[in-house]
């Protein structure tokens, strides 16, 4: 760890599990910082080992779901001022710059949405609805709550709410398997999430992808990535199917209970073990 640190009075907060690929660059990005708070999720790689050479603050405990565990970070850190990252992000100079600016002046808003450049498979995307990706990541820990859901989590700030513009670097999805894993995951918590407020029928398999890909690849400008657009713009369809058929199976369980016996038969997938059972990069582009 570093011996000196810089007095920016700020904490940054950021919960892990398994990401040594990604912790050192996210937390090389925020130096800068005079607080670094780190939740680890028992990892079984060399996350926390890493996280240890730049900061003294970091904790482990079982995975409680990501509402808790980002509620635990923010509860541990030692400034007003927190922002959140997750390990596959990065603070950009100007990002930096303009949290360090704001701080000293004083802040007239209690939480402030950042824009996210994100990447997908090497190229950095502005259409499809990707960008600026706002996301509320600076806000004062006295002023902020976490939203209870298992899928598209996030900060909940009560007062003043501003838009910055230093970007934040989102490195997602590095290839088509990591893609892959992401959308069975996301669409597994969100199912669990919308089960019993929606319904899902053999129709909604065709209309909400199929609205979903033309949505993006046309009306938010996917075709103006190429390739890339078009793959990510297919994926996200994908999602979307996924999601209205593991509603669809939810919501038949105790019919495919009985079909497979209920003595023996293996608990539905979808049924999760404790809050949020996986674990990931939660906060996917939209």
């Amino acid at each position: 760890m570093p011996s000196e640190r810089s007095s920016v009075p700020i904490s940054v907060v950021i919960i892990t599990r398994d990401e040594e690929d990604n912790i050192e660059a996210c937390l090389q990005s925020v130096q800068w910082a005079d607080d670094i708070v780190v939740v680890d999720a028992e990892s079984q790689d060399r996350t926390v080992e890493l996280c240890r050479k730049f900061t003294t603050r970091v904790y482990q405990r079982p995975w409680p779901g990501y509402a808790a565990q980002k509620a635990f970070a923010v509860e541990h850190a030692k400034h007003e001022w927190v922002l959140s990252l997750d390990a596959d992000e990065r603070v950009s100079d100007a990002l930096r710059d303009e949290l360090t600016s704001l701080v000293f002046s004083g802040p007239k808003c209690d939480g402030y949405y950042v824009p996210r450049l994100s990447s997908y498979l090497g190229k950095w995307i502005t259409h499809c609805g990707w960008y600026p990706g706002y996301q509320l990541r600076f806000f004062r820990k006295s002023k902020v709550s976490v939203a209870q859901s298992r899928v598209h989590e996030g900060f909940v700030v009560q007062g003043t709410v501003g838009y910055l513009r230093g970007e934040l670097l989102h490195y997602s999805y590095r290839d088509l398997e990591e893609n892959l894993q992401k959308l069975n995951r996301y669409s597994t918590l969100e199912a669990l999430d919308r089960v019993g407020k929606a319904r899902a029928r053999w129709y909604d398999f065709v209309l909400h992808p199929l609205s979903e890909f033309l949505r993006k690849f046309i009306a938010l400008g996917g075709a103006l990535e190429g390739t890339h657009g078009f793959v990510l713009c297919a994926m996200s369809a994908f999602q979307k199917m996924a999601l209205y058929m593991k509603i669809w199976q939810l919501q038949h369980r105790e019919q495919l209970r009985e079909a497979y016996g209920r003595a023996g038969a293996p608990r539905c997938r979808l049924e999760p073990v404790g809050d949020d059972a996986s674990f990931g990069n939660h906060h996917h582009a939209q």
